[in-house]
């Protein structure tokens, strides 16, 4: 197993650990809703603090429905997570175009990017065959 994949694996270790622990440990059952978002923290706790509270803001667009509210978040984690992969497999596959062109050029090949078109050979033109033959 290479370093990476034993970071790999333990970081989902941890990540599972993190959503499984307070499940197991039964934090938030003395609460009314156990897990509920930060937001609803927030204005329980205001309105805790000042029953009288007006908020000076309020949203640009509501969704309509909890429903609704609820497929935004998943579609906004769902790009998120596709803008993440296509970074991490770009990085991946420059890492190993660049270790293959290394692979290459250290057994004394041309790169295939750099060896001319139908030359069948290297770019130094070592295979070409000579006018006198």
């Amino acid at each position: 197993m290479s370093r990476n994949a034993k970071i790999n694996a333990l970081l989902l270790f941890v990540v599972a650990a993190l959503a499984v622990l307070p499940l197991a440990f039964g934090m938030g059952d003395h609460k009314e809703e156990p897990f509920t978002g930060a937001d609803s923290e927030a204005e329980t706790a205001i309105t805790e603090i000042e029953p009288d509270y007006e908020p000076w803001f309020s949203p640009l667009y509501e969704p309509p429905s909890g429903e609704i509210e609820s497929a935004l978040f998943a579609l906004q984690a769902a790009l998120g997570a596709g803008v993440l992969a296509y970074y991490f497999g770009l990085r991946r596959g420059r890492r190993q175009g660049e270790l293959r062109a290394l692979a290459q050029r250290e057994d004394g090949q041309a790169p295939a990017a750099e060896a001319p078109v139908g030359a069948g050979g290297s770019a130094a033109g070592e295979n070409r065959p000579t006018e006198r033959a």
